[in-house]
C-alpha cells in the first residue's frame, strides 16, 4: 500500500532531510571477498531501514547501483541521484556520503585503480544496461577461476559507459546570499515563496539572489528549484509513492504541473519511474 504521509525527520544539512530510523553507517568497506584474484569485486545487500553513511572515501574505484529504490550521494557541492537503470561511478579517494532508500536491493562493485583500463576523474551517472548488470552479478560470484573472472572483467572494462544524461544538482557553495534559501528548499522542496518573498525575507534584490545562483550554480532560482524538486521526485517514486502523492508532497498545485516539470528535466513521464512496491510502473 502506497503511503501517503512521511514520519517526522532529522535535519541534516546538505541532503534530504532524514527519515525517522535511518541508520547511520561510517563507511561502505570492502567486502571480505575482495581477497579474490581479479579487479573487480561486487556484491549486494538489502538494508531494511534507510541507510546513509557520513562522508568517506575509498582506495578503489566504486560503482553503486540499486534495484527498487534510489541513491543519493553528496560530493562537496554537488548531490547525485541514481534511480532504477542507473548507477554511480565513485573515483577512488573521492570523499562522498551517500543514502538509500529502505528495502532497495543495494549493489556495489569495486575496481582497483591499478587494473582498470580507464579512470574517470569525476563522479559519472552510468547506464547499468542489462548486459553489465549480468557480468557485475557474475562477478559476485565466489567460485569463478582466474580466466574466467577475467573473461568476464574485460567484457564489463568495454561495456561501461557513463550515461548520456548526467543528473546532478549543485548546490551553493557556501553563498552567504542564498544559503537559507537552498537549506529551506532542501528541507521543505515544497516551499512555494517566491523570488520576491525570499528577496524581502533576506532583505536584499530579487537581482542579487538571481545573480548568486546563476554564478555558483548556472542555473536561475526557477531553474535551480526545479531540479530540486524532480531530484526529491525520484526518490519518492521508487518508494512507491503515486504521482498525485508525489505532486502534493513537492508542492504542485496540479499532478498535470509536476508531469509537465519533471518531463522538462527528465525527458520522460514520472509514471515511467518503476514502482517497486507494486512491481508496475506509477500511474
Amino acid at each position: 500500500m502506497v503511503r501517503t504521509s512521511r514520519a517526522a525527520a532529522e535535519g541534516n544539512p546538505g541532503m534530504w532531510r532524514r527519515e525517522a530510523g535511518t541508520v547511520v553507517r561510517r563507511a561502505l568497506a570492502l567486502p571480505e571477498r575482495a581477497a579474490v584474484s581479479g579487479a573487480i569485486t561486487a556484491g549486494s545487500h538489502v538494508p531494511r531501514v534507510p541507510t546513509e553513511w557520513a562522508p568517506h572515501s575509498h582506495p578503489s574505484h566504486e560503482l553503486v547501483w540499486v534495484r527498487g529504490g534510489t541513491v543519493t550521494s553528496r560530493v562537496e557541492d554537488r548531490v547525485f541521484t541514481v534511480s532504477e537503470g542507473y548507477g554511480l561511478w565513485m573515483p577512488a579517494g573521492v570523499v562522498h556520503g551517500g543514502r538509500t532508500t529502505a528495502g532497495a536491493k543495494f549493489h556495489d562493485a569495486f575496481f582497483a585503480p591499478d587494473r582498470t583500463p580507464f579512470a574517470f576523474g569525476e563522479p559519472r551517472t552510468i547506464t547499468m544496461t542489462p548486459l553489465l548488470e549480468s557480468l557485475l552479478t557474475h562477478l559476485a560470484r565466489t567460485d569463478l577461476d582466474d580466466a574466467a573472472r577475467a573473461r568476464a572483467e574485460s567484457v564489463v572494462f568495454d561495456v561501461l559507459q557513463p550515461s548520456e544524461r548526467q543528473f546532478t544538482l549543485r548546490l551553493p557553495p557556501g553563498d552567504g546570499r542564498i544559503d537559507a534559501i537552498a537549506e529551506a528548499l532542501l528541507a521543505d522542496p515544497a516551499d512555494h515563496r517566491s523570488l520576491e518573498e525570499w528577496a524581502r525575507t533576506l532583505g536584499i534584490s530579487d537581482r542579487t539572489i538571481t545573480r548568486a545562483f546563476r554564478q555558483t550554480t548556472g542555473l536561475s532560482f526557477a531553474q535551480w528549484r526545479q531540479l530540486l524538486r524532480v531530484h526529491r521526485a525520484l526518490a519518492l517514486l521508487s518508494e512507491g509513492f503515486d504521482v498525485m502523492t508525489v505532486s502534493e508532497t513537492l508542492g504542485y498545485a496540479q499532478p498535470s504541473s509536476f508531469i509537465a516539470a519533471f518531463r522538462r528535466v527528465m525527458g520522460t513521464t514520472p509514471g515511467n519511474v518503476r514502482n517497486p512496491v507494486s512491481g508496475v510502473h506509477n500511474s
